[in-house]
């Protein structure tokens, strides 16, 4: 769908719900006018849905915006609904593909009597319909101190256990299902909490446990693209087991070429590629491990268009969990600095997610993570166009350009007192560049962590 196309149904979308909130607040549920509202609501809900399985409406700074895209034009014909949604607690609103018309039109008719009570959006929350504050806001708040430690504490449990995990599936043949269980329970309700905090914990890197490290970060950048879809509960966790198993079948890869310091040859190549293979053979065999695993450890490095591996498998589709998983994968490969690659930077890693004129990566999905992460993700230390450095503390939806950041110290590291800012309501101040904080003696994941 073109971005035309996209702002158009969009826009359809919003006008067909006030449309229906007015129907409701004027006809009893069973009125044909209130039914007609609803089924023209459901037609234009269902283009959406042909672009993405779930369609997210946000409220941002008066502005309405569907997914990642602003509706300007709207602004000024919704009158003061944007404010008194706002004041209900209602910023978000996410509807999922399968809704059925009974469903949507008790959404919309609670959800004309929440804005006019001014409360009691928590009870318009149905099973494809969830109601909230924009993701960013109260995820992406800096911690306390004690939430700090606990979610440093919880990020070296979640490498410990990965450990263990590798390690019994290494000389049992399975990987433990209860470390793998613990740890996804207490980093999906971290996930949940504050994501843009744990998203930014797990750019902490050391060398020596990238296996483990790798396993966590994919985890949580999996399970973060996930919660921003609205996706929770159970199948959240789900997605993160699978996330946090991608890679398991590697325990069967010879070690010295796992661990070998410099690229693989065209023979070693072809022997780490059948990891997806055993991975999803491993993962069938261990008992009380979810359907989900074996199908994304094998399928994680498939793309749409049919590259990738195993080789000759082809998908027409792949599952939400994979795709997910596998920019999760690449991203995080890229952006560590091993022995034979240095980092990339992340417009350089978003650009491989593009590559082959978007065919290999749903672009959707890859929008959607340039909207979690932006241009420079939560950890990154910035210059500042007034000779300032921040840390930056949140991405910003629709201009992932302008985040979130916390002004730290002079342009020579010289500290200078805590300021927050949104560039985004900042115009005069842009990011000239990202900058190293070793050489500075800064810890730009102290605020995280």
């Amino acid at each position: 769908m073109s971005d035309d196309a996209l702002i158009n149904a969009g826009e359809e979308v919003v006008r067909r719900l006030t449309s229906g909130m007015r129907a409701a607040q004027l006809y009893a549920a069973g009125h044909p006018i209130a039914a007609r509202q609803t089924a023209a609501l459901a037609s234009a809900l269902a283009i959406l849905h042909e672009h993405a399985p779930l369609a997210v409406i946000g409220l941002v700074a008066g502005q309405v915006v569907v997914g990642e895209t602003p509706l300007p034009r709207l602004t000024g014909q919704l009158g003061d609904l944007p404010e008194r949604m706002a004041r209900a607690g209602i910023e978000r609103i996410a509807i999922a593909r399968g809704i059925g018309a009974t469903e949507l039109q008790a959404f919309v008719a609670g959800l004309s009597r929440v804005i006019a009570a001014g409360t009691g959006a928590d009870a318009l929350n149905s099973p494809h319909v969830r109601i909230g504050r924009l993701a960013g806001d109260d995820e992406g708040a800096t911690p306390s101190s004690g939430q700090r430690g606990t979610l440093r504490r919880l990020y070296g449990d979640a490498v410990g256990h990965a450990e263990v995990i590798w390690d019994t599936a290494l000389t049992e043949g399975r990987p433990d299902v209860r470390a793998a269980a613990a740890s996804i329970d207490n980093l999906a309700e971290a996930v949940t909490e504050n994501r843009t905090a744990l998203v930014a914990l797990a750019a902490m890197k050391e060398y020596d446990n990238y296996t483990f490290t790798h396993m966590v970060n994919v985890s949580i950048l999996t399970m973060a693209q996930a919660r921003a879809l609205g996706i929770e509960g159970r199948l959240l966790r789900e997605f993160g087991l699978a996330a946090l198993m991608h890679d398991i079948g590697k325990v069967r890869t010879p070690r010295e070429i796992l661990t070998k310091p410099s690229q693989l040859d065209a023979r070693e190549f072809e022997i780490i590629k059948r990891h997806t293979i055993d991975g999803a053979a491993i993962l069938r065999q261990t008992p009380d491990m979810p359907a989900l695993a074996p199908v994304v450890a094998f399928e994680h490095h498939l793309r749409l268009d049919g590259a990738g591996y195993p080789e000759g498998v082809r998908r027409d589709t792949l599952n939400l969990a994979t795709m997910l998983c596998s920019i999760a994968d690449v991203y995080d490969a890229m952006r560590s600095q091993r022995e034979y690659q240095q980092a990339f930077p992340t417009d350089r890693i978003l650009a491989v997610l593009r590559r082959n004129d978007g065919q290999q990566f749903d672009q959707h999905l890859v929008r959607r993570f340039v909207q979690l992460m932006g241009i420079y993700p939560p950890g990154s230390l910035v210059a500042l166009s007034d000779g300032r450095l921040a840390i930056v503390t949140a991405a910003h939806a629709p201009e992932p350009e302008r985040p979130g950041v916390r002004v730290v110290a002079a342009v020579d590291g010289t500290p200078l007192p805590a300021e927050d800012l949104d560039l985004w309501l900042r115009p005069d101040l842009t990011i000239q560049s990202v900058v190293d904080p070793k050489p500075l003696g800064i810890d730009p994941h102290a605020i995280f962590a």
